[in-house]
C-alpha cells in the first residue's frame, strides 16, 4: 500500500511539476492584486483537481465504450509520456513553454494554469493509467485520487506562496528542477510501456 501512495504521488508530481508552475503563474498574475492572485490560484488548483477527477472516474469507461484494451492504451500513454518527458529534458521546460502560452485571455487561472499547467496531457495520462479498474481495487484508486489531490493542494500552496519561492530559485532553478522531474518521469514512462507489453501479449 506504501509502495502505491508513493508511486503515485512520485508519479502526479513529476506529471504536474507544482515547481514548474511557479513562474507561470507569477507571469499570469503580474498585473494582479493580492486578493486576486489569491482567488486565481484557488480557481486553478480547483479546475485542475476537477478534471483530473474527471479522467479518473470516468477515464477507462470512455476507453471500454470505444472498445480499446487498457493495456493498449497503457503502451500508448506510456509512449506519450515519455516522449512528453523528453520534451521536458531536452526541450523547453515547463516554465519556458507554458509562459509563452500567456496572453490577454480573460481567464488566465483556467488556461493556462489550470489547463495545460497543472491538469497536463500528462496528468490526465497518469491518472487513468493508475486507477485501472481490473488492476486497482476502489480503495487503492481512492488512495491514487487522494495523492493527486495532495499534489494540487501542494502546487495551490506554492502559488500561494510564488512569490517568495521564486526570488530564490529564479526562472532556472524552475527550470533545472522541471528537467530533474522529466528525467523521473521518463522512468516512469518505460515502467509503463513494459508493463502494457507484458499483459497485452501475456509474456
Amino acid at each position: 500500500m506504501m509502495e502505491l501512495l508513493f508511486t503515485a504521488f512520485i508519479t502526479f508530481f513529476t506529471v504536474i511539476d507544482p515547481i514548474g508552475t511557479i513562474p507561470v503563474f507569477i507571469a499570469v498574475t503580474a498585473s494582479a492584486s493580492a486578493d486576486n492572485k489569491k482567488k486565481m490560484a484557488r480557481k486553478a488548483a480547483i479546475t485542475a483537481a476537477g478534471v483530473l477527477v474527471f479522467f479518473i472516474v470516468l477515464g477507462e469507461l470512455v476507453l471500454n465504450a470505444i472498445d480499446i484494451p487498457v493495456s493498449t492504451f497503457q503502451i500508448a500513454g506510456g509512449i506519450v509520456l515519455f516522449l512528453f518527458a523528453l520534451s521536458m529534458i531536452f526541450g523547453e521546460s515547463k516554465p519556458e513553454e507554458e509562459l509563452s502560452h500567456i496572453d490577454q485571455k480573460d481567464d488566465k487561472a483556467i488556461f493556462p494554469l489550470a489547463m495545460p499547467s497543472l491538469a497536463s496531457p500528462g496528468a490526465i495520462l497518469a491518472a487513468i493509467l493508475l486507477t485501472e479498474n481490473t488492476k486497482f481495487s476502489l480503495v487503492e484508486q481512492s488512495l491514487t485520487a487522494l495523492m493527486m489531490l495532495v499534489v494540487i493542494f501542494i502546487a495551490w500552496i506554492l502559488m500561494a506562496l510564488s512569490a517568495k519561492i521564486f526570488k530564490y530559485i529564479g526562472t532556472s532553478g524552475a527550470a533545472i528542477i522541471s528537467r530533474v522531474m522529466g528525467l523521473i518521469l521518463s522512468a516512469v514512462a518505460i515502467d509503463n510501456i513494459l508493463e502494457g507489453f507484458t499483459v497485452y501479449f501475456g509474456i
